[in-house]
């Protein structure tokens, strides 16, 4: 299904995009125990959150296009990669698994760019499992719930663990996967 370029899921991709700069102003801004930490918690879960409206709504009103296809994962890792990056910069996570998420997002971006002229590659369910526990993750790191509940930070922790493994097996699953598909 075709449609113009700038139809609402793009917009709303877009929208997400733009939000980016904000989130990561708001979060350099206050510290983690400052009350305002919860509205760059809230910048960030109305960004990712918006991640399965733009595509819902592509789908049901056949509004998707290849630039939305292209835009969305795009604006997921530039929102990811804006909290991970940040929240290392603030030394809140370590930077060997900012370093590793964000390789495999831009590894995969990469090779999504190279075969354009051929096709558009689309995300698949793996990514979007991922992108869903990045996001949930991100929101648990970036809220300051453990400075009141000392038992979530090794939770917390886990989930940096566990989210980190799936990414990094998604980029794998996705990139065998392309491979077999271009064998053919």
């Amino acid at each position: 299904m075709k449609s113009d370029w700038l139809n609402l899921p793009n917009t709303i991709t877009l929208a997400r995009i733009a939000t980016v700069p904000f989130f990561v102003w708001v979060l350099l801004e206050v510290s983690k125990d400052n009350p305002w930490r919860w509205a760059a918690v809230a910048l960030f879960v109305a960004a990712i959150a918006t991640d399965g409206v733009d595509g819902a709504i592509a789908r049901s009103r056949g509004l998707v296009t290849d630039l939305g296809k292209l835009l969305d994962p795009i604006a997921d890792k530039i929102l990811i990669g804006g909290a991970l990056v940040t929240l290392s910069v603030l030394g809140e996570v370590n930077w060997v698994f900012t370093l590793l998420i964000m390789g495999r997002e831009v590894g995969i971006t990469v090779y999504r760019m190279l075969v354009l002229k051929n096709r558009v590659v689309p995300a698949n369910a793996g990514g979007k499992t991922k992108t869903i526990m990045q996001g949930i993750t991100l929101g648990f790191l970036l809220s300051p719930l453990d400075l009141y509940f000392a038992w979530l930070a090794p939770i917390e922790l886990a989930a940096l663990y566990l989210t980190t493994a799936v990414t990094l097996a998604t980029g794998i699953q996705y990139l065998v996967a392309a491979a077999r598909k271009s064998s053919k």
